[in-house]
């Protein structure tokens, strides 16, 4: 296992993190030895959340069967209106955990304007914070998000973090403004799902196995993010033991990316080109919409579909459309009224309209649909 200094924190974790967001389905006996095998397997950083159901106390149930001081433990909880409740909260995650400080806290769902207001108000939730911190209660603070890249980068520049969880991967590269500007101030950076929300990669379409060869595609998407010194640590969400070996072959290769790697990135780059001149750039300058469609994610996702056969996974996001409140926002695309308002705002002169119709035609079935969950 590589292992990567954590920003300014100066925390030396591996880079792949155990998300235990996934634990609480599984029985307490399962999810106990999920969180010791990552422990065997080099993982030194375990990254939980209160709003997780039942994963903070989960990991507290394995606690007692791991060295606490050779750990590193994240969770995250969202910001609250006033200092009393985040300062109730902090203590109840350490009470669930079994632990007597927190080596990372996270700001969990940093995901708009209104969030990032609440969370800098004078005299609420970081001031419940900055005071545990003073007590040894947590260590460092960083926050995570769903957020457009513009929120993101507003609230790296508060100065008020020591590092972001953010999404970032091969097939959405949105958030490397982030990354640079994160470099820059010396931030942490973990990866936030690289295996699903980075396409649903344990369940890879043949034509994308074929064109990641001779790596899987999970391989590949780890090193696309790995290769950059920026990016610290990935997240994997695992729910049994067993989900991890899947990302093993490339815990000990942190440099750059090699001959066929580069060789990958150039299929997987020459692919889009199918799409012809329906493929969107992603750039966003189409937004804002007035039907609150979010032209950029549905056209991302008829690009995935198109081009890649990745039918089922585009379908999975696109069904959380109208769902996900200020986790995923945005509408189907059937909402479009063909106004023609995002038309003169796009660099490549896209038919909107009709690719947002193909779109909603495309990915509107039942197949991959899921019940929505926070990340």
């Amino acid at each position: 296992m590589h292992y990567r200094r954590f920003g300014k924190t100066d925390m030396t974790i591996s880079v792949f993190t155990f998300g235990a967001m996934r634990i609480p389905p599984v029985t307490e006996e399962e999810a106990v030895a999920t969180v010791l095998r990552a422990v065997e397997l080099g993982i030194n950083h375990l990254e939980t959340a209160r709003g997780y159901g039942s994963s903070e106390s989960l990991l507290g149930k394995a606690m007692p069967h791991l060295n606490r001081e050779s750990l590193y433990i994240t969770t995250k909880i969202p910001p609250t209106e006033d200092a009393s409740t985040m300062r109730r909260w902090i203590e109840e995650s350490l009470e669930r955990m079994r632990i007597s400080y927190i080596d990372n806290f996270d700001i969990h769902g940093l995901n708009d304007q209104e969030i990032l207001d609440l969370t800098l108000k004078p005299g609420g939730c970081l001031k419940a914070v900055r005071q545990a911190m003073d007590e040894g209660l947590i260590r460092h603070l960083g926050f995570s998000t769903h957020a457009p890249v513009e929120i993101i980068l507003k609230a790296m520049k508060t100065g008020e973090f020591e590092s972001v969880n953010l999404h970032y991967y091969y097939f959405n590269q949105r958030n490397h403004p982030a990354i640079r500007l994160a470099e820059a101030m010396d931030m942490g950076v973990l990866i936030i799902s690289p295996t699903d929300k980075g396409g649903q990669l344990h369940q890879p379409t043949p034509l994308l196995s074929r064109l990641t060869a001779p790596l899987t595609p999970i391989e590949f998407n780890h090193r696309f993010n790995l290769a950059d010194p920026a990016v610290t640590t990935l997240t994997l969400g695992a729910a049994l033991p067993h989900e991890f070996d899947a990302h093993l072959t490339v815990a000990d290769r942190p440099g750059p990316l090699d001959e066929t790697e580069r060789g990958i990135l150039s299929r997987l780059d020459e692919q889009f080109k199918t799409l012809g001149s329906t493929y969107c750039s992603f750039c966003h300058d189409c937004l804002p919409c007035p039907e609150d469609i979010h032209i950029p994610e549905a056209l991302r996702l008829r690009n995935l579909a198109r081009a890649f056969d990745m039918v089922g996974y585009s379908q999975y996001r696109y069904t959380m459309f109208g769902s996900g409140g200020h986790w995923y926002p945005g509408v189907t695309a059937d909402r479009c009224t063909d106004c023609g308002d995002c038309l003169p705002r796009c660099p490549l002169n896209l038919p909107i309209p009709e690719l947002l119709s193909d779109t909603h035609r495309l990915l509107s079935g039942e197949a991959g649909k899921r019940l929505w969950t926070e990340e």
